[in-house]
């Protein structure tokens, strides 16, 4: 009998749970996509859901018609909700990463049960994230001068503006998230193929599957591409943040101009990363019954990473107020002390500290870490906090800076709001079509830990 792992010895809590055969873990994965029936309470979800898009349809239609000034925007306050929204959604899509990439690497097991829909949630956040750059330029149709693409005129973008940065972080973000996502997708898409009944489905899942068939050779070459994705995607946890957070850092405004905001955006992207992962697992996994592959040991792993990555943030916010005081300058003090703390938008600054440093330190009780609905109202609790934490950052250092006589409010209308919850409507309707159409969790993964499951099971009995 082979020793089991390390990662068992100081966990006994199982991966998967005892009773599944190879057979058993197929069935039960794909007939989630394969079943003919669409469940009516799907249907109803995705149905809410395409009304939110639909109202972000009209509030794009109507900003492309009439440009940024139905937005609240205006001077001093040039970015509101809208770079609000984009490092707020560029955040969520980082514990996808992580779980796929990072954790992968570090071999640890438990990945496996949430990787799959980690990534998914990985490329709709971004998807929602880049659309706010593209519409805060006003002129989206005219975006593509922001690609260093050759032209007779030699018109290159501006590679010291912040939009440029973006353009190449999320990219670049984007494109390899999809091919390490897409590379995992190609043995359960064989699987598909193999089990459908219908012809249109067979010809869809054979086609983008390549031509897997199992052998020795695909398995190598699927292991070696895998492996190479993952260390490329790992960098990238770390720039893509980091380089969004430059977008302040490496201005002179209060607030902003300041070294570890890197580190303090990295960390909090992935914090509320995995408060989105555990917003979507836990209703996903008792909708469709899946808590023998979903199991508490996962929810509390990502309860306890988004205990640890809060208590960087929260070491952050604490170094953002000693830093304004130690650095003796008049305005940043002015900022930290007066202006967050205690002006027009106090309320925003009051309740990022209770949801992102307060309410977090519940998650130290294991009572409270494995209990679904508490972890699942936490969770929300954090993707609230976090946003918060990207309004005050961006609106706060805005609106009042370095002379009274220039000062001013924001107050956004309703196409940001809609705008807002109509991204938030498109990234839940993507995931809707995702479990319907494609396996949320990873088959063959899943069936590589059956046997190290029925021994730990077999040596605790």
């Amino acid at each position: 009998m082979s020793e089991p792992s390390s990662q068992s010895r100081f966990d006994k809590t199982p991966v998967i749970a005892p009773g599944h055969s190879f057979g058993s873990i197929t069935d039960k994965i794909s007939s989630i996509v394969l079943r003919k029936e669409t469940p009516k309470g799907w249907i109803l979800g995705f149905g809410i859901a395409f009304v939110f898009v639909m109202m972000m349809m009209y509030a794009v239609a109507w900003l492309l018609m009439w440009g940024v000034g139905v937005w609240g925007l205006n001077n001093p306050v040039a970015w509101g909700f809208d770079i609000t929204n984009f490092v707020w959604w560029v955040g969520i899509g980082h514990a996808g990463t992580l779980i796929s990439a990072i954790l992968l690497l570090l071999k640890q097991e438990w990945r496996t049960s949430i990787n799959r829909f980690a990534e998914a949630m990985t490329l709709f956040a971004v998807a929602c994230a880049g659309m706010f750059p593209a519409l805060h330029t006003g002129r989206p149709w005219f975006d593509y001068w922001l690609m260093p693409y050759p032209n007779t005129m030699g018109l290159w973008p501006q590679f010291r503006s912040p939009l440029v940065w973006d353009v190449f972080a999320i990219s670049t973000y984007g494109t390899v998230s999809f091919l390490f996502w897409f590379v995992g997708l190609i043995p359960d898409l064989a699987t598909l193929r193999d089990r459908t009944e219908h012809k249109g489905l067979k010809m869809v899942y054979a086609l983008l599957a390549m031509g897997w068939r199992g052998s020795a050779k695909h398995w190598f070459r699927y292991e070696t591409a895998y492996l190479l994705l993952a260390g490329l995607a790992t960098p990238l946890v770390v720039s893509v943040h980091t380089v969004v957070s430059f977008d302040f850092a490496t201005s002179v405004i209060p607030g902003w101009h300041t070294t570890f905001f890197p580190p303090y955006f990295v960390a909090g992207a992935i914090f509320s990363g995995f408060a989105m992962v555990l917003t979507l697992a836990i209703p996903i996994r008792k909708a469709y019954g899946l808590e023998d592959f979903i199991t508490m040991r996962h929810l509390e792993n990502m309860a306890k990473v988004m205990l640890a990555t809060g208590l960087i943030v929260a070491y952050a916010y604490v170094m953002e107020v000693f830093f304004a005081w130690y650095s003796g300058n008049s305005y940043e003090k002015f900022l930290a002390f007066d202006t967050r703390p205690q002006g027009p938008f106090w309320w925003a600054f009051w309740a990022l500290w209770t949801c992102n440093i307060a309410i977090p330190q519940l998650l130290w009780f294991k009572k409270l870490r494995t209990t679904p609905w508490i972890l699942w109202i936490l969770s929300i609790i954090v993707n609230i906090g976090m946003w918060l934490e990207r309004f005050v950052i961006i609106v706060t250092s805005l609106h009042r800076d370095y002379l009274p006589s220039s000062w001013g409010m924001y107050d956004p209308t309703r196409y940001e709001y809609m705008l807002f919850f109509g991204t938030i409507g498109l990234f839940v309707a993507l995931m809707f079509l995702f479990i319907r159409s494609l396996p949320l969790i990873s088959i063959f993964e899943m069936r590589t830990l059956l046997p190290e499951a029925s021994v730990q099971h077999n040596e605790e009995h």
